[in-house]
């Protein structure tokens, strides 16, 4: 939407920037160029003033320099003729005897993007890099980055490259991370800069002289070097253990991830560096940034999976603030879970009870899942059916007491599978199909079908009736059509008996070759180190919690082909048998 009355003030300010009296004042001229900047930020087509503000970047004023630029580069491309008198007016520049006119001029061509004034370009930014002055060789080494992203396509001279791998050794050092970053732009299709053992080392010695920035990117490039020998292998090790425990979050976790690349085929080296980033990890999990907490966290998760009591003592760090948002409570929750033990487990479950009445109802169902009692029955008897007798004596009356979906889904699972040693199971399913018409959640109306069918199984008297409700609904009422499907083919597999329903339906109760579960088992650093400093540690985490508590024990090991289709699944005879059985 064009701004109110933008004609009119381009008009002033074009009045004013031809004003002889204007342009005599050096200050009222300045201030009527930053006129012109306010005016293009709030929205305003100024780019008729175009010609105006080429000639008034002739000027020895810095700032003004500065403000003029700000607009020709925003212009440019809608003014490519007149932006070759911005050419030369920078050319010119870059002769300016200021490095920082210099470098300005120099920043500012690159930044036209006009592929037609490439040819003006070249020559001054080859006599930067080789300019006196720091500041315009980092502004060069940049722009020759900028021009291959301009033309891709085009190849840029090998005597430019090589200049470019001849500054990796300037003394600056914001120059020579300057120079790799280019140089992996510009070979990005030949795998980006070649690293070899000398520009390794050098590297890695200057990397104390980078600022932080400097010093993650050249950690990154790194990554790519393998050492050639067990020596140089621990010699990069040595260089790199000062950075291990750099307060500053992303070179520390830059370093572990370089250190994880080059010693991958040394499992105990990488189980020290573990152990040694720990104390970092854990101080940026205090971090004033919530951003910053957050990752932390989420890659402590990482950590753990190879050394589960890493931070056992320090459990306490992970107790949820109160006005922590609720997705780093959850995270927080679900490594509070992986680091209980005998001594802590009790200082725990008091904390995670805390957090169940929390008014955010994400980080209360977070909790809840934390401390799923129930769904730990329901995976007890999966993994241990010795224990069943006592989970059933355990269930009697519980269900007047759980709240979470999760929970609730566990509950219907052993009353379908265990209900014949459960007294009170047909009663408790028959208060929930009187309430099924009011439940929100289509898991549990599923799991409730599947635990009816299965108990008239071993109790059809008590349950034949409470069924054919339940199965009037699902079929006649429900508007849910993978409800209705389900109760559809149950109702087609009692009319081919009770023997062939109880061969679909009472599968295996538990599957003893898993062995009691203690925690997670540990995984080797190799599972992980890849993803390690990147973006994939902030949503994994969700997703496993998600997956671990959905579903039947029995669903969870069910891998379907990439490829597979419903005709794999069911054939043309099967189809046939419904279908006959129907009339």
């Amino acid at each position: 939407m064009p701004y109110l009355g933008g004609e009119e003030t381009v008009r002033e300010l074009r009045r004013a920037l031809s004003n002889p009296n204007v342009q005599s004042d050096p200050l009222r001229y300045r201030n009527t160029i930053l006129k012109v900047i306010r005016t293009m930020s709030q929205g305003v087509d100024v780019s008729g003033l175009f010609s105006e503000m080429v000639k008034a970047c002739a000027t020895v004023d810095v700032v003004q320099k500065k403000l003029v630029y700000v607009f020709l580069c925003s212009y440019a491309t809608l003014n490519p003729e007149l932006s070759l008198l911005v050419i030369n007016s920078l050319r010119k520049d870059c002769q300016d005897p200021n490095p920082m006119v210099r470098s300005l001029a120099l920043r500012n061509m690159t930044n036209l993007r006009l592929p037609s004034l490439v040819e003006y370009v070249e020559q001054p930014l080859t006599a930067g890099l080789r300019d006196r002055a720091a500041c315009v060789r980092r502004v060069a080494v940049l722009g020759w980055a900028k021009l291959h992203n301009l033309q891709p396509s085009s190849e840029i001279d090998a005597v430019v490259v090589n200049e470019l791998y001849s500054l990796l050794r300037d003394p600056d050092p914001v120059v020579m991370v300057n120079c790799l970053r280019a140089l992996e732009e510009i070979l990005k299709e030949e795998g980006g800069v070649a690293i070899n053992k000398p520009i390794t080392h050098h590297l890695l010695n200057r990397l104390k002289e980078c600022d932080i920035w400097g010093q993650c990117e050249v950690l990154r490039v790194l990554q790519r070097y393998r050492p050639q020998s067990e020596d140089e292998l621990f010699d990069i090790l040595s260089l790199l253990d000062s950075f291990l425990v750099s307060p500053h979050p992303p070179v520390m976790a830059a370093t572990l991830s370089l250190f994880l690349s080059v010693s991958s085929s040394l499992p105990a080296v990488s189980l020290a560096a573990l152990e040694r980033v720990s104390g970092p990890l854990l101080a940026a999990c205090g971090s004033g940034s919530r951003e910053m907490r957050f990752a932390a966290v989420c890659h402590i998760q990482l950590l753990l999976r190879s050394v589960p009591g890493l931070l056992g003592v320090h459990y306490k760090r992970f107790f949820c603030g109160y006005a922590e948002p609720a997705y780093i409570k959850e995270r927080k929750m679900q490594v509070l879970v992986e680091l209980v033990n005998d001594e802590n487990v009790a200082m725990i479950l008091d904390e995670l009870k805390g957090y169940c009445t929390d008014v955010n109802t994400d980080t209360a169902q977070a909790a809840i899942s934390a401390i799923a009692v129930v769904q730990t029955m329901r995976d007890l008897v999966w993994v241990c059916p010795q224990c069943s007798d006592t989970v059933c004596l355990a269930l009697e009356g519980c269900e007047e007491t759980l709240q979470d979906i999760q929970g609730r889904q566990a509950l219907l699972w052993l009353l379908g599978v265990y209900g014949e040693r459960i007294s009170s199971a047909p009663y408790t399913l028959e208060v929930l199909i009187d309430g099924v018409r009011s439940e929100a959640s289509l898991g549990i109306k599923m799991e409730l079908l599947t635990a009816t069918m299965r108990l008239f199984l071993c109790r059809p008297a008590e349950t034949q009736d409470m069924l054919g409700r339940l199965l009037h609904y699902c079929i006649e009422e429900t508007t849910d059509m993978c409800m209705r499907d389900q109760a559809l083919l149950y109702y087609r597999l009692l009319h081919c008996g009770i023997e062939e329903t109880r061969k679909v339906l009472q599968g295996r109760r538990s599957d003893p070759s898993l062995g009691v579960l203690i925690g997670r088992p540990t995984k080797p650093v190799s599972q992980w180190a890849r993803c390690f400093n990147t973006l994939e540690p902030l949503s994994q985490g969700a997703v496993e919690a998600e997956s671990a508590s959905r579903g039947s024990p029995e669903h969870m090991t069910y891998n379907p082909k990439p490829n597979a289709d419903l005709s794999d699944t069911l054939s043309c005879s099967h189809i046939q048998e419904i279908h006959s059985g129907e009339s």
